[in-house]
């Protein structure tokens, strides 16, 4: 019956939030949304739901889920057909006890049940939101093998500047001081110009921390200043460089290098190969989830390797210049094998070809015909080891190869030579109609990159504060994050701007990520500007068919943008909040056999003389 109870109670639950005490009406001010708030609760938003458990966990809110008692205690009288019990003050007292037991012991279970199912699924939906963005993030557009500036923007600590060259390698760093207390302008341009003409830059990273736009406005300035240097500036998301710069692998990578260094080096890097470099940083740290430290940790940690893993073996890996940290997700590979295949291409030279990976210490025949298409050799002995075709379906292309009267060279992305080929006819016990079709697949379009091509969002140079923004602006921007309520734009103001989904699309918008992705370049315009809460409202649509001005969303709504704070006391708890501030199990607690959930009520019942219905 237990089960019937909580159905019952269920279409009428409502979650109800309210401020804890006076006292934290100001330090708790960010949540002020939920101050006074109710809603049903099966239609509580994933999002808004960990904002008040946030609320609670900070001891700024109370919660609770209330409900109807009547269709709940009327099913409890008609399983124990308590209306034909006579004398009536029988009947009254065992309703009565019928009501207690309800009121004091099966609803508060059936509310923390309740509850605790929907905070596992608002996580689940958490961190499939978290790991869409990762993915995006990973597989942005690469600008590829050029040189490059990173710039780790600073004000008193000066700006930190590393050129990198095209593979990776750092060729220079630096420091300036354009801003306070120093304020060497003249000296930081110059020394811009220095290391731009002197190594030959075609790309300068700036990070869009703090003076992010202060030291874009400088670089500006340089380039108006040496018009003859071909210079593209682009501004880089910086989320985790600092997390890189302080790890164990930055120091076997960079060992000669400071720690601030390090930063700008990391900026130029993700620029030039996103994937290569983000895949160095812990995911939880690179920024892009929606209330990431309040779910289950562990289960984020599974979900976003998978991610990396499956995005790193979509893109396959140049094993003669990855990283340690990259071969670590290749399939197959480990982070000790990873770092063998390092070791050992420092002792022997590059690998020319596949094979030679059979030398490594270590990586065995299984473990090489797990990885080996995933790893990709370029300018080797062998033209398909660049390619994703596996060394088991070298024979295939040898027969097709001889069937058309010409070489692998020639073949490889030669459409025309490829789609004459009559798969059927290579069809084997060997090979599958299926892996003959891949094979061709990747010979028409070998190691085709599943990433888009490269583009840069272009700021407004008079537009860097919130304060400057006004209602009815047209600017550029770049998709930073997407939640399930919409998405955070980066329009160069130091605070993202957030498209409500209402705002995505002039047609109804289910789900934000069939929109707008991470790293797409937008044309928004201002709905709202908030300056004191440093809210800013941002719309897709065109302009003659979007809504008014949308009311400013609860800061809690608007992703992950600060870090957890530590936690406090948790407030004395009112009648209906459930004892604890947030559950501890990872799953709810399966419902007990009906005797022992309700064998308290049904004891006494049964002690009256009353039996229930079958």
């Amino acid at each position: 019956m237990t089960a019937e109870l909580k159905q019952l109670f269920a279409k009428t639950a409502i979650l109800k939030s309210a401020v804890a005490s006076d006292e934290k009406k100001e330090v708790g001010k960010k949540f002020r949304d939920y101050f006074e708030f109710a809603e049903n609760l099966g239609k509580v938003p994933s999002h808004r739901l960990l904002a008040m458990l946030r609320g609670r966990q900070e001891n700024v809110l109370g919660l609770k889920v209330d409900g109807e008692d009547e269709q709940p205690l009327l099913r409890i009288e008609t399983e124990y057909s308590l209306e034909q019990i006579q004398p009536q003050a029988r009947q009254d007292f065992l309703k009565q006890t019928a009501k207690l037991f309800w009121l004091g012991k099966i609803r508060p279970q059936i509310e923390h049940s309740l509850l605790t199912e929907k905070r596992l699924a608002a996580e689940a939906e958490a961190m499939q939101v978290f790991a869409e963005n990762l993915r995006h993030l990973l597989l942005s557009a690469p600008a590829g093998a050029r040189t490059t500036l990173g710039v780790d923007p600073g004000i008193r600590t000066g700006v930190k500047l590393a050129v990198v060259s095209n593979s990776g390698d750092v060729l220079a760093y630096s420091t300036i001081y354009p801003f306070a207390p120093k304020e060497d302008k003249t000296g930081s341009i110059a020394e811009l110009a220095r290391l731009c003409r002197e190594y030959q830059v075609d790309l300068i990273a700036i990070g869009n921390g703090t003076a992010s736009r202060e030291t874009e406005a400088v670089v500006a300035e340089m380039m108006a200043q040496n018009t003859d240097l071909k210079l593209t500036r682009v501004t880089v998301s910086e989320a985790g460089a600092s997390v890189y710069s302080a790890s164990e692998l930055a120091s076997q990578e960079l060992p000669e290098l400071d720690v601030s260094i390090r930063g700008a080096v990391s900026i130029a890097r993700r620029l030039q190969d996103p994937l290569a470099e983000l895949v160095k940083i812990d995911p939880k740290a690179i920024g892009v989830g929606q209330y990431q430290h309040d779910i289950n940790q562990a289960g984020l940690a599974q979900t976003l390797d998978a991610v990396v893993e499956d995005c790193v073996n979509a893109v396959g890996v140049d094993v003669n210049t990855a990283s340690p940290a990259i071969l670590g997700y290749i399939a197959g590979l480990n982070k000790a094998i990873a770092q063998q295949i390092v070791e050992y291409r420092k002792e022997h030279g590059r690998f020319e070809n596949r094979q030679q990976l059979k030398n490594v210490p270590r990586l065995g025949e299984r473990t090489f015909e797990q990885a080996a298409g995933f790893l990709r050799i370029q300018d080797g002995e062998q033209p398909l080891d660049a390619s994703a075709v596996h060394p088991e379906s070298y024979a295939l292309v040898e027969k097709i190869v001889a069937a058309k009267a010409t070489t692998v060279q020639d073949m490889i992305a030669n459409s025309e030579i490829i789609r004459s080929v009559d798969a059927d006819s290579f069809v084997s016990e060997q090979y599958g109609l299926p892996t003959v079709k891949d094979v061709l697949a990747e010979l028409e379009k070998p190691a085709r990159d599943p990433r888009p091509e490269f583009r840069t969002a272009k700021f407004r140079d008079d537009i860097t504060k919130v304060a400057q923004l006004a209602e009815g602006m047209k600017l550029e921007g770049v998709i930073t994050n997407v939640t399930n309520f919409g998405a955070f734009v980066d329009i160069g103001v130091h605070q993202d701007g957030l498209v409500h989904i209402s705002e995505l699309s002039n047609s109804f918008v289910s789900d934000p990520h069939k929109v707008v992705k991470p790293g797409q370049i937008v044309q928004v315009r201002v709905l709202t500007v908030d300056v004191e809460r440093n809210r800013v409202n941002l719309s897709l649509k065109a302009e003659s068919t979007a809504t008014p001005a949308r009311v400013a969303r609860p800061q809690q709504e608007r992703g992950e943008r600060t870090e957890r704070k530590p936690q406090g006391q948790r407030p004395a708890r009112k009648d209906g909040e459930f004892k604890s501030a947030r559950p501890q199990a990872n799953k709810p607690k399966q419902d007990k056999p009906q005797e022992q959930k309700i064998g308290g009520l049904g004891a006494l019942l049964l002690q009256a003389g009353v039996k229930g219905s079958k």
